[in-house]
């Protein structure tokens, strides 16, 4: 390397300081924004885990729903039977 010239030799051929800048200036946004992104992701892998247990939250809530709903349906119907019981009685 010369300083007038600022290059350097690499593998036989000249390289300017300006040039490893830029790649390092280009690296540095590459990591950023690699970091960015893994942070991205594990925001969504929080909402999205936030959602599973509301999903499952939801379907439970669903399945007590069936269970009261077909407990007053067979509640019901066995009313149903007493009343047509004494309604078909003499």
């Amino acid at each position: 390397m010369t300083r007038e010239s600022s290059t350097y030799e690499l593998f036989g051929e000249p390289v300017e300081l300006l040039k490893f800048s830029e790649l390092e200036n280009r690296i540095r946004q590459i990591v950023e924004e690699h970091n960015l992104l893994k942070r991205r992701i594990e925001e969504l892998e929080e909402c999205l885990k936030n959602r599973e247990l509301e999903l499952a939250e939801t379907n439970n809530k669903m399945k007590g729903l069936d269970e009261e709903r077909n407990s007053v349906r067979d509640k019901v119907d066995s009313l149903l039977d007493l009343l047509q019981d004494i309604s078909t009685q003499p």
